[in-house]
């Protein structure tokens, strides 16, 4: 049985990633990169900022210093406008509750992005102590640190991680837990050869986790 679900926030809690692509996209076409928001998906999704940088970079984008932070606040402010739950999430999170199975959210993303996206779905209250950033661990996934300090704040020997990248699977095999590949638009093969179990609702994950 597990004792923990340690949840990836961005495009497993949040749709978020749709948003913030298309922000990169508009963002990078003005330093001479044009990709397509699927181009941007397929290159970014499950990276850090500084990461998507040197990538921009050595594909062409002529970045200057500053432009993380420059494409954070533009990422931010187009999160502020509206950012939905993915489906199933408010639901999931009652049967965890009602099982007494603890759950947290371990992300690439910062605190700040964490609070815009949790906060305007009425899920920042219930993540807020439990919340865990690879901003303020310093090191990011594919490294499996963040997941393996997030169960040991719980003194979980048992978590299991939701995750929707290969960064985060591979995270999660790095560490030794059972994860979860969350993909609702189909596919998956190279998140399933990293080591998840793909799955393409959230209303499977109690029967996944034996409750």
């Amino acid at each position: 049985m597990h004792d923990l679900v340690i949840f990836d926030c961005d495009g497993v809690l949040v749709d978020s990633e749709p948003l913030s692509n298309q922000v990169l996209v508009d963002n990078l076409a003005r330093y001479g990169l044009n990709l397509t928001i699927e181009d941007s998906m397929k290159l970014f999704v499950g990276g850090t900022m500084t990461g998507v940088r040197d990538k921009a970079r050595a594909l062409g984008a002529e970045l200057p210093t500053g432009w993380v932070d420059e494409v954070y606040a533009e990422t931010y402010d187009r999160l502020r406008l509206g950012v939905q739950l993915m489906p199933g999430v408010a639901d999931l999170l009652a049967v965890l509750e009602a099982n007494g199975l603890p759950f947290c959210v371990a992300s690439n993303g910062s605190p700040d992005k964490m609070q815009i996206t949790l906060g305007q779905n009425g899920l920042w209250d219930r993540f807020r102590d439990v919340a865990f950033s690879a901003h303020v661990l310093g090191t990011a996934k594919p490294d499996p640190t963040l997941f393996l300090a997030t169960a040991e704040r719980f003194n979980a020997v048992n978590p299991v991680v939701i995750e929707d990248s290969l960064s985060g699977v591979t995270a999660a095999s790095r560490a030794h837990m059972r994860c979860l590949a969350y993909v609702p638009h189909g596919g998956g093969k190279k998140l399933a050869d990293a080591g998840g179990e793909v799955f393409s609702d959230m209303a499977q994950v109690p029967a996944l986790l034996g409750i």
